[in-house]
Parts: C-alpha cells; structure tokens; sequence
C-alpha cells in the first residue's frame, strides 16, 4: 500500500519538521494549508471535496502559537487560538467519515488537561479535567479530534499529548536561545514547576510509529524524563557553556503573556509516556541532555 499523509499545518514548526521527516522516510506529503500550491490542498477544498482519495493517513499538526509574546491575550486572540485548534479538529474528523481508504488519523494535542500536583504522576489512563482556558481547550481539543463514535470506521483515530517540542528553529528552543546564549537565561518563576518535554525527532518518530502500526487511543508525547523547568535550564545553559544565574520573575512572566498562558510556563504535571512505550516506541533523545546536545550540534 502506497504511503500518503495528509498534513493539516504543515507549515508550521511541527508540521513541516514531520513532513521533512515522513519524505525521508518513503512517504508523500500533502499539506493542508490557507493558500493553494503545489502538494498543498485548502481548509475550504477539505470542505467541500473532503480527503484526496489517495490519502491513507492524516495527522492534524494545527494549532495558532499560544506562547506568541508579540499577540496580547485579547479575547480575539484567545478565539483565534480555540479555532485553530478546535476547528481543524472537527473539519479533519468529519472528512475522514467519508473517507474509508483513511486508516489512521493522528490529531497533535496539549497535556494541559492534567492538573498540576506535587505527588500524582499521570499517564495516558488519566483523562485529565477542567480548572482553567489551557485545560478547558485541551479537552474540547480532543473531543473535536474525536468527533462522533468512530467504534464503526475503518480509520484508526489516536490522539497525542505533546509537552513542550525541543528542536531547532522553532518552538521552545528559538524563545530562549538567544537570552541564554548571551549568558542571562534562567528558570520561569521558580523553576520547581515540572516541564513535560519531547525531542522533535521523537514526536514525528511517534506519529510514524502510530501509523504504521494503525494505533488507536491516547498516547502520552513527553520524554520519559521528568525534569523541572529549573533542571532543564540548567542543563540548556551548559550544553551552551554559559551560566544560569537568573530566574525570569513570576510577574514578568505573566506581565509578558498574561495571567492564563503563563501558566504553560510556570505550571507543569509529572506525566510518563506508559502506554506510548508498551506500545514499542523506543525514544532517541529520552534524557534533556541529550536532547539538547543534539539541538546545538554537539
């Protein structure tokens, strides 16, 4: 059977790393996208014309930078965020109904569901719960990607709980490089707050993995290590041979974001990915070090 995976926001930092990835690895790519072009197809030809029936796989990578400092947290804003994700969800699973030569649909969503706590650790088994906009949006996230009872399709539907991506250009890496750099990063807030982590390399891996062997269900896309954010940016910072001396204090953080994003930074759970490891997936980069040392080239 020929490989062919349809990517919704594969122009974004995710996506397009993964369809870099799915080409190495023998596949064709189409990217769902605003503008036409070559190899890309619209929201509104998914629309109207649902999924190229040449297409066996789709993963939904979509999703508006939450963490953009430039964007304010208007309320505008915060819709624009809960569309992008909500909204691509639902268009994706309502096309898939209508397309039996689908047979895995892999939807990219958050592990803000799972409450902070000092002693839980959470695993794929835990559903998670609403106690503010990060949780509350997790969750429609994932019943959007979920979409009506699917016990009756051929198409295998699995859903993906990231923790903050480790790679180069992009996402957590390109925030902090240059502050640390020049030798004056340091922890968020505290630092003691955990932060769920995974290496860009072993997120497409994951995807890949759950398509080829048709997975179906929540898989947890963290790192096995558990590290605090304090951890990590010491880590970060030596891997840079610079120091780490200075916390960014809670209240600038929140001055810079606002109260209910920062709260991705300065608030983590301890969550193990068990279920994505029963599974067979064997991570590359499952310690901070050496997730680092590969993203700046050591």
């Amino acid at each position: 059977m020929s490989k062919h995976t349809l990517i919704g926001g594969g122009t974004g930092f995710i996506g397009s790393h993964l369809a870099k990835h799915l080409i190495k690895n023998g596949y064709e790519v189409t990217v769902v996208s605003r503008m036409p072009g070559v190899k890309r197809i619209t929201w509104h030809e998914i629309e109207k014309n649902g999924i190229p029936n040449n297409v066996n796989s789709v993963v939904n990578a979509t999703g508006q930078n939450v963490l953009d400092p430039s964007r304010r947290w208007t309320a505008g804003f915060q819709q624009n965020v809960w569309n992008s994700r909500v909204n691509s969800s639902k268009t994706l699973a309502n096309a898939i109904k209508a397309s039996p030569q689908v047979v895995s649909f892999v939807n990219l969503c958050g592990v803000s569901l799972y409450r902070p706590s000092e002693t839980k650790v959470y695993t794929e088994e835990d559903k998670g719960e609403v106690y503010d906009y990060m949780s509350r949006l997790s969750i429609a996230w994932e019943e959007a990607a979920r979409g009506d009872d699917t016990s009756e399709r051929d198409c295998k539907s699995a859903i993906v709980r990231t923790g903050a991506v480790v790679g180069r250009n992009g996402g957590l890496i390109k925030g902090i490089w240059l502050p640390f750099k020049l030798g004056l990063g340091g922890p968020m807030g505290s630092g003691e707050q955990i932060m769920p982590w995974i290496h860009m390399h072993d997120l497409c891996s994951l995807i890949q993995h759950i398509i080829e062997k048709r997975e179906t269900g929540v898989f947890n896309g963290v790192a096995p290590e558990i590290v605090s954010n304090k951890v990590f940016s010491q880590i970060f910072a030596a891997s840079l041979n610079r120091p780490c001396l200075f916390n960014v204090p809670e209240f600038v953080v929140k001055a810079i974001f606002g109260e209910e994003r920062a709260a991705l930074v300065l608030d983590g759970a301890k969550i193990q990915p068990k279920r994505t490891l029963s599974s067979g997936f064997q991570f590359k980069y499952p310690s901070v070090k050496s997730a680092v040392n590969e993203v700046i080239g050591k």
